[in-house]
């Protein structure tokens, strides 16, 4: 079956991955939060709305983002590219998801239930991943994660640049035989934008896979934000 990415705009509170309410507005994520998080006769339902969907990326009112090289989408207000594949991930959606602090997304996903997402906000102050992301992590304390680990990484671009820090937190989100499940956020200040990511992976089996993605992101966040295009 021909994959199917939609661009959107977040407009149904109720389909939220957070509680309904959420200030920060993050991106609705059909494939990865809603459909593992519904009962399966409700996951057909929405499968089938889904495989009718135009097999092209939707562009919609409000879209953020523009046509680039090999299938790319630009995000036009930051210079950053979502590339059709980074790695083994398939970019499956590219959207706006809070038109009130300019929050943009583009997400991922590779087999057996690996998924990235990349979020977008500028910034008109000082950066704090820890602020930033706090509902996310509460969501996770609030539920099934068990908080593991906590520590900043650097992150090169290119020889002779200083690495860029990247705040980093990991949960454990559930345990099966010899695979842990979890979910990795990182946050950083880029050039007046907040680049955060969250991917969601089985250790140790897509522990290199998970890496790739994540060091992608932010090698090329540095490169790409605020460069003319």
């Amino acid at each position: 079956m021909k994959r199917t990415e939609m661009s959107f705009v977040l407009a149904t509170p109720a389909f939220h991955p957070r509680e309904s309410g959420d200030p920060e507005g993050t991106a609705l994520r059909f494939t990865h939060w809603v459909l593992p998080r519904l009962n399966r006769g409700i996951i057909a339902g929405m499968t089938m709305l889904l495989v009718c969907a135009n097999a092209n990326a939707q562009t919609v009112a409000g879209d953020t983002f523009s046509d680039g090289k090999d299938g790319a989408k630009v995000h036009t207000a930051s210079g950053f590219v979502c590339p059709a594949k980074i790695g083994l991930f398939e970019r499956d959606a590219v959207g706006e998801s809070s038109p009130e602090t300019g929050e943009d997304f583009c997400a991922y996903g590779a087999l057996d239930g690996v998924y990235g997402t990349i979020k977008l906000t500028p910034l008109h102050g000082a950066y704090n991943a820890e602020q930033s992301m706090a509902g996310e992590f509460a969501e996770q304390e609030g539920t099934v994660g068990k908080r593991i680990e906590q520590k900043d990484v650097r992150v090169g671009s290119a020889p002779n640049t200083p690495p860029l820090l990247v705040f980093t937190r990991t949960y454990e989100a559930a345990k099966l035989e010899d695979l842990h499940y979890r979910v990795e956020f990182a946050g950083a200040a880029v050039n007046n934008w907040a680049v955060e990511a969250t991917i969601e992976f089985a250790e140790p089996r897509d522990t290199p896979l998970a890496q790739d993605f994540f060091r992608a992101v932010y090698a090329a966040a540095q490169t790409e934000i605020g460069t003319a295009h």
